[in-house]
């Protein structure tokens, strides 16, 4: 048999197969069923399977959740495999490449303690949270259903919760049990006075229902108004009676009230009824106030306007809900009127004519000086000058225009 050489590994004349290491060659096995190049072939592809099985943990390791204990088992087992791999490759770089997985598998080792000691921590806040909360509950919660209730889910979500440490574990537990059993004992308490508090609810409320029936028939609809909202503020305060007791006492309660109420209603849509000939002539004066705009004549606007003050005042009261809408468009009116008036006074004020004039006069002076100044800097040729005189002309003969406009305003 011939031999045959290769980067990193030969096989001799006698079919041994050597690989090639930084600490030198060893055997790896014999060959003596064909060329030395098949030799080669089946000892890299062994090599190749070892190479693969090493990438295939590095992307474990880089993109699952792979324990650390467990990717350290697999380092160590592929260690061993290529320590006394019979195979033909570079051995050195796959032995570099498990030092590198055992350096990540440390890091994340250690990423996994850090994790676990932030769920504890987290897991001891939610837990105090809990217990918190449910002393809270024994303390002030007196809806019993709802308090139960939440109690049984705060249990719940305490077994969901990561453990923590035992010490702080049993002692939060005992907190937490304590509250229960606290937030029990009130609850039975309440419920064994509960009889007392519905007998005295009662004798409150029959007080309260003659009290309402003996107003129903009142005509004096302010006062009487008031005293039934009171009669329901003490009601409300007054505490439930049994269930039954409770409907019957309601009942005549709110009856007594639907009788004022509609009595009220029936007065009050009669009275809306005259009020409503009042807004019809309100609807009439605005008709006519509407016509004095818009305002050509300031001094005979405000005369009109003031006959339509007083005969507005004289008309009376209108329906609650059509007051706003007409109040509304006088005043519309009247702003308007007041308006035109203040225009006219600023038209006629001699001191601000005066100072419109005064504003003409100067910026038509700086514009004439700006002139000549730009017919000297064109004769002399001086480009920069010609062009900022240009510009200060431009903006001061916007200037005046607008001044003018001001000043024709006067006029």
């Amino acid at each position: 048999m011939s031999s045959a050489t290769d980067p990193w590994g030969r096989v001799d004349e006698d079919g041994t197969v050597y690989v090639k290491t930084s600490d030198g060659e060893r055997v790896v096995g014999s060959w003596q069923a064909g060329a030395p190049e098949e030799a080669l072939a089946y000892f890299k592809r062994k090599y190749d399977a070892l190479a693969t099985e090493i990438g295939l943990l590095e992307q474990r390791l880089r993109t699952t959740d792979l324990q650390p204990a467990q990717a350290q088992q697999s380092v160590a087992r592929l260690r061993e495999a290529v320590t006394d791999a019979h195979a033909v490759g570079d051995l050195d770089s796959l032995v570099r490449r498990l030092d590198g997985l055992t350096e990540q598998v440390g890091r994340k080792r250690e990423e996994v303690k850090a994790q676990r000691e932030h769920a504890r921590h987290e897991a001891r806040e939610i837990k105090e949270r809990i217990v918190a909360e449910a002393e809270r509950i024994a303390a002030e919660e007196t809806h019993w259903k709802n308090g139960g209730e939440r109690l049984r889910r705060l249990v719940e979500e305490w077994k969901a919760a990561d453990r923590i440490d035992r010490p702080t574990e049993t002692a939060l537990w005992k907190r937490l049990s304590a509250a229960r059993n606290a937030f029990t004992k009130r609850r039975k308490a309440y419920f064994a006075t509960l009889d007392d508090q519905r007998e005295e609810a009662r004798r409150d409320k029959e007080r309260l229902v003659a009290e309402a029936e003996a107003m129903q028939g009142s005509t004096d609809w302010g006062d009487t108004a008031a005293a039934y909202r009171d009669l329901m503020r003490r009601w409300k305060l007054a505490g439930r009676a049994s269930r039954e007791v409770e409907e019957d006492l309601w009942a005549r309660f709110k009856g007594a009230q639907d009788v004022f109420f509609a009595a009220r209603s029936a007065a009050f849509a009669e009275r809306d009824a005259e009020l409503r000939v009042h807004a019809e002539e309100k609807e009439k004066i605005l008709a006519e106030a509407e016509r004095l705009l818009p305002v050509r004549d300031v001094r005979q606007a405000r005369q009109a306007l003031r006959a339509i003050q007083e005969r507005w005042e004289a008309a009376g009261m209108v329906p609650r809900d059509q007051r706003d809408r007409l109040e509304g468009r006088l005043r519309k009116i009247e702003e308007t009127v007041r308006g035109a008036e203040e225009k006219e006074w600023q038209r006629t004020n001699p001191e601000a004519r005066a100072r419109a004039e005064a504003t003409v006069a100067q910026l038509r002076g700086s514009i004439e000086k700006l002139e000549k100044d730009l017919e000297k800097a064109r004769g002399a040729g001086r480009d920069k000058a010609v062009k900022d005189a240009e510009e200060a002309l431009t903006a001061r003969r916007a200037w005046l225009e607008e001044a003018e406009r001001t000043l024709a305003e006067f006029s």
